[in-house]
């Protein structure tokens, strides 16, 4: 992060903007609704994989974070955040690189889904003299990974595990097939589902005799639609910090909350197909297109002012790898060379901001009053 400020409006595009008044209203919207609801919030950085960002949230009050990578246990760890777990399943060829992490003093928590992965730990565990922490991961919605709560699998690993040395710290969920849904009524079932199978299969662990302390459930749509979450001790969300347009269809903010945009240029026009050229292509933007099969396609992105404010009914139709293509939903705009000269500087709201952040190197945190200031993003794993 350095100390200097540029106006908005003298970046070089594309550029990724994050709206500091945005993302924190939606930090603090999210840290109410956990503190409400008694439950500790675990935030995952890998939306952001931004210190400045990070620190905003657990200064709101969230307590650890949860990470996508070891290079991000790395990273936040040197940024002075040690209670961290890693979501993402254990393989014993990262195990070298969790005990590096464990014996420089952070408090690592690894997961595993598989008898397979839990003995590959307490084996490497045991040759090292090390108690890893390790959370079974448990599939409540059938989205991805997990042991289902009453599979025999759950207590074979959990058993393993305890047996052999590990420290069974407890079970965490991902209710990710939340983001298929787009009613309130949805997302409520959906996120009682999530929670009560994660509480079963901490109440079967228990049942047999092995210790469960942490009940760990969370994605960004049930976390803001579970109506109660009894026998559930912390959350995790990700996307809620910057949100974007999948979230927005799915109902959980709207188009002004979200806090993640690329600032980009007009470059030149079509105007017998109604279109605008901007230098924000897919490689800006990224590939993902996950409004596609919602509601509403905002094809790459939502087209905004340079003040943030939606332009109602233009959208990134289309994108190449450096050039991206506005033009305005339905009937084509032929005047659109007026509407948008070459040289207007707009923002493009994305469908999915943890992959268009994925894209920058750095962000360009803009303040209210119009000056940015950069913050570094962490690359690669």
């Amino acid at each position: 992060m350095t100390l200097s400020h540029t106006p908005l409006a003298q970046l070089e595009t594309p550029a990724a903007v994050i709206d500091i008044v945005r993302m924190q209203r939606n930090i603090d919207r999210m840290q109410a609704r956990m503190d409400a609801l008694g439950v500790r919030f675990r935030p995952h950085a890998k939306t952001s994989k931004c210190t400045p960002v990070v620190r905003a949230q657990i200064d709101a009050g969230a307590s650890g974070i949860t990470v996508s990578t070891l290079k991000e246990a790395a990273h936040f760890f040197a940024h002075g955040i040690s209670d961290i777990l890693y979501g993402v399943g254990m393989v014993a060829s990262k195990l070298p690189q969790a005990l590096a992490l464990r014996r420089q003093g952070c408090d690592l928590r690894i997961v595993t889904d598989s008898v397979e992965s839990a003995r590959a730990i307490v084996a490497f565990g045991a040759a090292h003299g090390e108690a890893f922490e390790v959370w079974i991961e448990i599939d409540t919605d059938g989205h991805r990974s997990g042991i289902r709560p009453d599979e025999p699998a759950l207590l074979e690993v959990g058993t393993v595990l305890h047996e052999g040395g590990a420290r069974l710290g407890g079970v965490m969920t991902h209710a990710g097939s939340s983001y298929d849904l787009d009613t309130p009524e949805a997302l409520a079932a959906m996120a009682e589902q999530e929670r009560a199978g994660c509480v079963h299969a901490a109440q079967r662990l228990r049942g047999a005799g092995l210790p469960c302390a942490v009940v760990s459930v969370g994605s960004t749509p049930t976390a803001l639609s579970a109506q109660g979450l009894e026998g559930v001790t912390e959350v995790r969300a990700g996307v809620y910090v910057f949100f974007d347009l999948v979230m927005h269809n799915v109902g959980v903010c709207a188009t002004g909350d979200v806090a993640l945009s690329v600032l980009t240029t007009v470059i030149g026009h079509q105007p017998d197909k109604g279109w605008a050229i901007v230098d924000a292509g897919w490689m800006a933007m990224s590939r993902d297109r996950g409004t596609q099969k919602q509601k509403r396609d905002f094809g790459y992105g939502q087209v905004c002012a340079l003040d943030g404010a939606a332009i109602d009914g233009y959208v990134l139709s289309g994108a190449n790898q450096e050039h991206g293509i506005l033009s305005r939903e339905g009937e084509p705009d032929r005047d659109i060379a007026a509407r948008f000269p070459i040289g207007t500087l707009l923002r493009i709201l994305p469908n999915h901001a943890c992959a268009t952040g994925a894209q920058f190197p750095t962000y360009h945190a803009l303040a209210a009053d119009g000056e940015t200031t950069e913050w570094s993003r962490l690359h690669g794993w």
